[in-house]
């Protein structure tokens, strides 16, 4: 039997390994995106702050969620001032085990709104600054 020698060894694994290193350039792939948002939920009295964002039963959000008649928005479409607290009630919220009925297209603006809580445009609990009892703006009607 002949010796292998230690050259021979190496040169062989080279040259298998030559097979699966091929020399040259090589160019790399990278994509971005920007995520557009869609619109904004069409629901008559807004729509809740948080992922699926469906819309919000009547009664949800008081009118200083409302200018001139429109929602300010929530969740990613929040277009309110820096700031912003407003008052909902959060009875009718499904996080704090609301299971009532969704408001219809086309349906009534609230008229009794019971504010029990102050959210920012991003669902945030804080302070508007103001007392929520007694709001009341027969004009809200909300996005059409």
């Amino acid at each position: 039997m002949k010796k292998v020698s230690a050259v021979t060894v190496v040169a062989c694994a080279a040259a298998l390994c030559g097979g699966c290193v091929v020399p040259g350039s090589y160019s790399t792939q990278v994509s971005a995106g920007v995520g557009i948002a869609p619109d904004a939920p069409d629901c008559p009295y807004g729509y809740y702050d948080y992922a699926p964002y469906d819309c919000a039963p009547y009664g949800y959000y008081g009118p200083d969620w409302f200018v001139g008649g429109a929602f300010i928005g929530a969740g990613p479409w929040f277009r309110g001032p820096s700031g912003f607290y407003g008052h909902v009630d959060n009875r009718y919220d499904p996080h704090n085990g609301y299971a009532g009925p969704k408001p219809a297209r086309g349906e009534r603006p609230f008229a009794h709104f019971h504010a029990n809580e102050a959210r920012d445009g991003r669902g945030h609990v804080g302070n508007a600054g103001h007392d929520g009892g007694g709001e009341h703006n027969p004009g809200a009607e909300g996005r059409r």
